[in-house]
């Protein structure tokens, strides 16, 4: 277990920038948004929920919690139902925050799944939260990210709330395509011996990952309003 979590974190470290790049609004998004009319919205909001690493993250832990496919079909529609409304309402709405702040809380939803799931809540001999219901707020919490990160981008004052819907779609599109990669790996760790390893391993580079990109996006904020 400490020799995992000591090649883990030199891993993380070692990513973490890489992340920051990836997850950024690039101009060739901005020029796609440009040129590519409606169909371009789905590309880029796909791209972006694949390159999301703290929204994958975080629907990692979520389903690393669950064993049934009923179960993890209930949490991820919770989910998404709760990143739609602030996606489309608060970029309809022209609702916008720092991004470096939103994306930290984001960061300390992963490190708060990983956190539970270690049976964390437990240990400290406190209640733990209803998971459905944290997982619906933090559902509004990720799409507020996805907003401010569309709100980002020119994207024109024509067909302004197709223009939403379709990145929207692209989201959702993106996020069954990482999902179904990932339910796969964790339903078959599941079948082998060393998955409570794994599990402790996995969840563990959660807590890491959420404190080192919460750190992360602070020193973007107060760097860029420095």
């Amino acid at each position: 277990m400490v020799l995992s979590l000591r090649r883990l974190l030199p891993l993380l470290v070692v990513l973490l920038p890489l992340f920051g790049f990836a997850h950024g609004v690039t101009n060739a998004d901005q020029e796609l948004l440009r040129n590519g009319g409606l169909w371009a919205y789905i590309q880029v909001g796909a791209t972006h929920m694949l390159t999301g690493y703290d929204h994958l993250l975080f629907l990692a832990g979520v389903v690393f919690y669950l064993s049934s496919f009923k179960d993890i079909l209930k949490f991820i529609t919770v989910f998404t139902i709760g990143h739609c409304i602030t996606l489309i309402g608060a970029t309809y709405s022209g609702i916008t925050a720092n991004e470096h702040l939103v994306d930290a809380v984001i960061a300390l939803s992963v490190l708060y799944k990983g956190f539970e799931n270690l049976g964390g809540f437990q240990k400290l001999k406190l209640k733990v939260p209803n998971l459905l219901l944290m997982v619906g707020l933090f559902g509004l919490i990720h799409g507020f990210g996805l907003s401010t990160r569309l709100q980002s981008f020119e994207i024109g004052e024509e067909q302004v709330l197709a223009k939403i819907l379709c990145f929207n779609l692209g989201v959702e599109i993106g996020q069954v395509l990482a999902l179904i990669p990932i339910v796969f790996i964790i339903t078959q760790s599941r079948k082998r011996k060393q998955f409570p390893a794994f599990y402790k391993a996995v969840n563990w580079y959660l807590v890491l990952a959420g404190i080192a990109l919460f750190i992360y996006q602070l020193f973007g904020y107060f760097n860029g309003h420095g």
